[in-house]
């Protein structure tokens, strides 16, 4: 029995094999926050009590209320993110853009569909672009997204999210007891799920490069033929496991920062991964717009 099915089938003893009622997120009003703002303060999210924002589960949805988290759409809209139904805001707009040359190579060639988001620094928006990707390929008629939190250093999706980072992708990989369905996080947007990064572990690169590592890949990119897997990594050059993960990535989403990232740093990071690699770069914070607001860029 492969790892996804183990998962599945543990989910529905869950759930007392019923189907869970799927939750949609009620349609909300056009973004007016700063983005200006809200994006130079990625990395300053406070983490707030999950009480604040994972409401109970509704009675309908039956499965344990660690696996499934309550999105709250106005918070994400509050801090710049993109959110179903949005409709024709800037930003959404803009990852519009965006996600549509991943998705056409995303099932081009094996594993194309894993994709990874890194930056050559900290706070230079990576982990802002890998929730507004996600949330955005989320809101496509035919793929399902699963973001997954792989900055085992500095990980930020919980707090940008809303949920703990309790037990995740490392403790898969720590302990043989644990599988997807102890860790996978279901949401109320139908199609995202997630998975935090889990346990701190001195070993982490080393755990990212092991074939337990690899054959997780496998399964999560293979099981499902519409299914786009987002890992939020850490920075290129503060550590080692953006290298190791890369060598396992179908795509690669390398975010600039406008006005900082040098480009001889960036011709730096583009050498570390390897010549084959499919590499594309967002241009993030550009302040040359009117109301300096900051916008992120595609470039293939």
């Amino acid at each position: 029995m492969s790892i996804i099915e183990k998962a599945i089938s543990k989910l529905e003893r869950a759930a007392g094999n019923k189907r869970t009622d799927r939750v949609r997120s009620q349609k909300i009003q056009r973004m007016t926050v700063d983005a200006g703002n809200t994006l130079s303060k990625e990395n300053d999210v406070t983490p707030n009590k999950q009480s604040s924002f994972i409401d109970s589960v509704p009675e309908s949805v039956n499965v344990e209320p660690r696996n499934y988290v309550v999105i709250d759409l106005k918070r994400l809209n509050q801090l710049g993110i993109v959110t179903p139904d949005q409709g024709k805001t800037q930003i959404a707009e803009q990852f519009r853009i965006i996600k549509r040359p991943l998705l056409t190579k995303a099932f081009s060639k094996k594993n194309n569909n894993l994709i990874m988001i890194t930056s050559a620094l900290a706070g230079e928006g990576k982990s802002f672009c890998a929730v507004n990707l996600a949330m955005s390929i989320a809101s496509e008629m035919d793929h399902r997204v699963l973001l997954i939190d792989a900055d085992v250093g500095r990980p930020t999706i919980p707090n940008i999210l809303g949920f703990e980072n309790k037990i995740g992708l490392m403790d898969i990989l720590i302990e043989d007891s644990v599988d997807v369905a102890d860790v996978l996080i279901k949401t109320s947007i139908e199609k995202l799920s997630l998975i935090s990064v889990g346990a701190v572990h001195p070993h982490a690169t080393e755990l990212l490069a092991s074939q337990a590592m690899l054959m997780l890949l496998d399964e999560l990119a293979q099981r499902y033929n519409d299914r786009i897997v987002i890992f939020d990594s850490p920075p290129v050059l503060l550590t080692s496991e953006a290298r190791v993960l890369a060598e396992r990535m179908g795509q690669i989403v390398l975010v600039v920062e406008a006005e900082r990232t040098a480009q001889q740093t960036l011709k730096h990071v583009i050498n570390q991964f390897g010549a084959s690699s499919d590499i594309s770069l967002i241009y993030n914070k550009d302040r040359t717009f009117s109301d300096n607001k900051y916008y992120g860029y595609y470039y293939s």
